[in-house]
């Protein structure tokens, strides 16, 4: 296997998520600055929707495959070294490519998600639209990926 891969491991084991559900499965970035003697936070919203419940996948799921939007299905896992190489592409992609919508699902925490769509190595790439599978990436290769968005997407601005 390429160091660009890794492999699910034999015993895995299953964390509650450090995210609040006031998060709206949301990852995002904050952004500091001082005004006087307060401190004010101002989110930064990242496009990558991050799911953490088996039922809110689901639900997203059901109503894309009502839309020929492209969906990237970024299966990861916080131990995966080229999962963490990915982050920064991922969320540049997402801020580039609009009409694409970007989502990251850690296999430890949704593990019947990732054994339904067979996902066996981190990371894979699943390119899907209204509910199939168009395309796929397996491993950390950012030009493979740039490229089959490229192709996939509905508009191209």
């Amino acid at each position: 296997m390429g160091s660009n891969m890794s492999t699910l491991p034999e015993r895995r084991s299953v964390f509650p998520s450090p995210m609040s559900p006031k998060t709206n499965n949301m990852i995002s970035t904050f952004k500091e600055k001082k005004v006087g003697q307060q401190t004010t936070v101002s989110p930064k919203a990242s496009r990558v929707i991050a799911f953490h419940s088996s039922a809110r996948w689901r639900a997203y799921f059901e109503s894309s495959k009502q839309t020929n939007k492209l969906i990237v299905l970024d299966f990861t896992a916080t131990w995966c070294g080229p999962c963490r190489y990915m982050d920064p592409t991922i969320t540049e992609f997402a801020d580039k490519y609009t009409d694409v919508d970007f989502v990251k699902i850690d296999v430890d925490e949704l593990m019947d998600v990732a054994r339904e769509f067979g996902v066996q190595v981190m990371p894979t790439f699943l390119l899907m639209k209204n509910g199939r599978e168009v395309d796929k990436v397996v491993g950390a290769k950012k030009e493979d990926l740039r490229c089959k968005i490229e192709r996939h997407r509905v508009s191209h601005n």
